[in-house]
């Protein structure tokens, strides 16, 4: 399964630009509160140092891309609608919006770093509104989602036919949380973090209840912030102002400016890899003075001040520090590191930081292999690798089946 992330925020934030910056999508775009009604969907990529430099090989890959040895890696993203106050409760279709993040891993909240749009999405004066409410409500959104999904199908008989035994306790507590992407390893430690390990939760006061949701929300789909449109004058100092209050990581971002930059790259109107710092213009007669002043503008005000758009670093740090992934490259020859077709370094596949070799097979390459996995070859050091491996970051790997020739 390729690592999933949501876009969440308030109406007219910048959530459905932000994913057309990441994925060079359309999807409609509009001041209006609502226009997103049914999810966006968009592959995007993450990068990382490629080892073909270290090995000193011309690769030639097949589900990534690889530029002056920087491998970016497709990931997949949801845009899902506005979020308002009370949508768990069902306020602005709020259910369906939320239910629709149930596949994501990992959510990016964009905040109109501005303070320019109410609660409801709705157009106010610049600075009127509060960053820092936005995230407080939103994630309050969140929280009591999970909650709800807890107590639906009365949570008080459920609990009553529980076990008190841990296990019996997680399987529980697992199978009703079945559909989030939660597994079982989250569950114990959201236990061990909300001090009710051992507890059995017919005994949780409804406080514990929802320290148990909120704990597991921020294990099984952190959130990271998006300071956006961080270009206008008043954003770097409401930026400033924010990390007074919320001492989480967040990410400067000009969505827009990565939109236009991208685009005009794919015109071949600028030179531009995606996370840089700089571009060139290659074909400034393609410009009008307005696109000229843009590009300045975004030179300036965005890549000089924050060495990038934001739109990259997002992913990155969605992907690797709270998703805690990993890259590794499967192949078929530990010689001339390629798959049976010649292809090398074909593949570069992300998966979490702990995952075993077994499970690596089972779950990213296919399931009649692991069901004939004999062992795994590590192309570097040609040492042979148990199904208990623990993969590592830049793991060039031969997987070894009954079938293999």
């Amino acid at each position: 399964m390729v690592l999933t992330i949501g876009i969440i925020g308030k109406p007219s934030s910048g959530k459905t630009t932000f994913l057309n910056a990441a994925c060079l999508t359309h999807a409609k775009v509009s001041e209006i509160p609502f226009t997103t009604i049914d999810p966006n969907i968009g592959v995007g990529y993450v990068k990382t140092k490629c080892v073909c430099k270290e090995l000193s090989v011309t690769d030639n890959p097949k589900n990534s891309i690889c530029i002056d040895g920087v491998r970016f890696i497709p990931i997949n993203l949801i845009d899902v609608a506005g979020l308002v106050p009370d949508a768990h409760k069902g306020k602005g279709l709020g259910n369906k919006f939320l239910n629709d993040l149930i596949r994501a891993d990992v959510l990016l909240h964009i905040v109109d770093i501005t303070g320019s749009l109410d609660k409801s999405g709705k157009l106010v004066s610049i600075g009127e509104n509060d960053p820092n409410e936005d995230i407080l409500f939103l994630e309050n959104e969140i929280d009591m989602w999970f909650k709800e999904i807890l107590e639906r199908k009365d949570w008080r008989k459920f609990t009553k036919t529980l076990i008190t035994e841990r296990r019996k306790i997680v399987d529980s507590l697992y199978e009703r949380l079945s559909g989030l992407k939660i597994n079982k390893q989250q569950i114990i430690q959201s236990l061990r973090n909300s001090n009710l390990e051992g507890q059995n939760p017919s005994n949780w006061t409804d406080g514990q209840l929802l320290d148990f949701s909120k704990t597991i929300r921020g294990i099984a789909k952190p959130i990271l912030i998006i300071a956006n449109k961080i270009d206008k004058e008043i954003s770097e100092s409401n930026l400033k102002e924010l990390k007074k209050k919320y001492k989480g990581p967040i990410i400067p971002c000009s969505a827009l400016a990565e939109y236009f930059l991208r685009k005009f790259h794919k015109d071949q109107v600028i030179k531009y890899i995606p996370g840089s710092n700089n571009f060139e213009i290659i074909k400034e007669n393609k410009l009008n003075s307005n696109e000229v002043d843009l590009l300045k503008k975004i030179k300036m005000k965005i890549l000089s001040e924050y060495g990038s758009t934001g739109v990259l670093d997002a992913l990155n740090y969605a992907s690797f520090t709270m998703g805690n992934q990993i890259c590794v490259y499967p192949v078929s020859d530990i010689n001339t590191y390629s798959d049976n077709k010649g292809n090398i370094l074909p593949d570069a596949i992300l998966v979490e930081k702990g995952t075993l070799l077994r499970d690596f097979v089972r779950e990213k390459i296919h399931t009649e292999l692991a069901e004939n996995f004999i062992f795994g070859i590590d192309a570097i050091t040609k040492k042979r690798l148990g199904e208990n491996y623990e993969l590592k970051d830049g793991d060039i790997i031969k997987i070894v089946t009954t079938r293999s020739k």
